[in-house]
């Protein structure tokens, strides 16, 4: 019986099956760097806040006390004249509001909301190739649990050819030669199998890294290929046109854009309003009391000359805004050929999987062939080995070429920005980018985060 990958592979003896939705599910809930991801959004949303502060009053209070001491000396003897000692304490109370700042408050907040855009962009793309990275892992485990199998079915049957092999040579119908090619061949066999082995150990392992569980009882039965655009070029100007990765570039731009507009308001003219109020308690010999002191300042600062730093940092920003644009040009390039790599590897998969079904019928039947024709001494043993090992060989590429199909339907479904919890229909609890958003765009005060650390 030829494996596919539409068989359960068992990796855990008594385990409920694992579907790939399922896998995926779990990868969604618990993969550490698409946490990350989300932990980095949660940061960038904080620079909205901080650029709105720039606008908002500040308030500063001030304590002072002291002590001074002083004298006066007689011009002839040098001896002390006049001494005073007091205690003066200040209290004072300080508020600024900006009442204009070059636009700088109002640019700097778009750029932060472009850049939470962009971020938010950024984490669909890593939602897509964790999602993409788990259904490897997932293929990858079936794959190599599969050829495992085969090469487990494969020794069991060179141990046959050796027995049976051993027995015509000790009734007179075989040679040593034949004996010991049987034998080389099972050698050869068990090593493959030790080598499927750690690959398998391998794959598994790189299973529970990605999707947080240990695998189980692996069907790698799939309906992706219904969710799969019907040409290359529509592919390709789905992805142009939804891809994450060009989503976050064009928000990048206008991050870059903003950032030029913040830099060149430090050549404006700023203006400021400045409230005071104090109370000085300063006693001495001469007063002892209070001075109350208010003050209502507005400040108009222009600037001449910066020496040219700002002007260098206006054509820095300048440089990376031409940078910003020239990588959305990249990232489309890459998206549009990433679309038909994946587009040919699928078409390429479907097709191995063609010919290698028809090679494992056919080396199968050469197999049983070649099996009865040795039994009439029409053929040799070396025969029958070279017709399992390609038997064995044709069921590997097969195994390998089912697995390949998956991937490069997920792959394409990535390629065109399509590799979303959403877009899979997985059971989860849609992460909401919105939510911690919203609690902390407005915030005026508060050491706390949304989750209470």
């Amino acid at each position: 019986m030829v494996l596919t990958l539409g068989v359960a592979i068992c990796v855990g003896q008594g385990a409920r099956a694992q579907t790939l939705m399922q896998a995926l599910a779990e990868a969604y809930n618990n993969n550490p760097t698409l946490n990350q991801a989300r932990a980095q959004l949660r940061v960038t949303d904080e620079g909205v806040p901080i650029a709105k502060s720039t606008g908002r009053p500040t308030a500063t209070a001030s304590l002072e006390r002291g002590h001074v001491s002083s004298w006066s000396t007689s011009p002839g003897n040098g001896l002390p004249h006049y001494s005073s000692h007091y205690n003066p304490s200040t209290v004072a109370l300080q508020i600024v509001q900006p009442i204009f700042q070059g636009f700088r408050t109002r640019n700097s907040v778009k750029q932060a909301e472009a850049a939470v855009l962009a971020q938010r962009e950024s984490l669909k793309n890593t939602e897509q190739q964790v999602l993409l990275d788990a259904v490897t892992a997932y293929m990858d485990v079936i794959r190599d649990g599969a050829i495992v199998q085969l090469r487990e079915r494969d020794l069991e049957f060179l141990d046959e050819q050796v027995g049976a092999s051993r027995d015509r040579f000790e009734v007179g119908e075989g040679t040593r030669t034949d004996v010991s090619q049987a034998q080389a061949r099972a050698a050869s066999a068990r090593s493959e199998l030790n080598l499927a082995r750690a690959n398998l150990t391998t794959s598994r392992a790189v299973f529970q890294q990605i999707i947080g569980i240990k695998p189980q009882r692996l069907v790698g039965r799939t309906k992706v290929y219904g969710t799969l655009p019907r040409s290359v070029d529509g592919a390709v100007q789905i992805g142009r046109a939804e891809h994450p990765a060009i989503r976050a570039s064009e928000m990048n731009i206008d991050a870059a854009l903003y950032a030029v507009k913040v830099v060149e308001a430090e050549m404006l003219p700023t203006m400021t309003l400045e409230g005071n109020l104090s109370r000085q308690w300063q006693p001495s010999s001469s007063f002892d009391g209070r001075v109350d002191t208010a003050s209502v300042y507005a400040r108009v600062r222009v600037p001449l000359y910066q020496g040219g730093g700002v002007s260098a940092r206006v054509r820095q920003a300048k440089e990376e805004l031409g940078v910003a644009r020239i990588q959305l040009d990249v990232n489309r390039d890459l998206v549009q050929s990433n679309i038909i790599a994946s587009w040919g590897q699928l078409q390429a998969a479907m097709a191995s999987i063609i010919a290698g079904r028809a090679a494992v019928a056919a080396n199968q039947l050469a197999l049983d062939g070649v099996i009865e024709e040795q039994k009439v001494g029409q053929r040799t043993t070396l025969d029958v080995l070279d017709a399992q090992r390609e038997l064995i060989n044709a069921r590997v590429s097969l195994v390998t070429a089912e697995r390949n199909k998956v991937v490069a339907a997920y792959t394409l479904l990535s390629t065109i920005g399509r590799l979303k919890a959403e877009s899979l229909g997985l059971q989860v609890t849609a992460y909401n980018p919105e939510a911690h958003f919203e609690k902390v765009e407005d915030k005026w005060f508060g050491l706390r985060t949304p989750d209470g650390r």
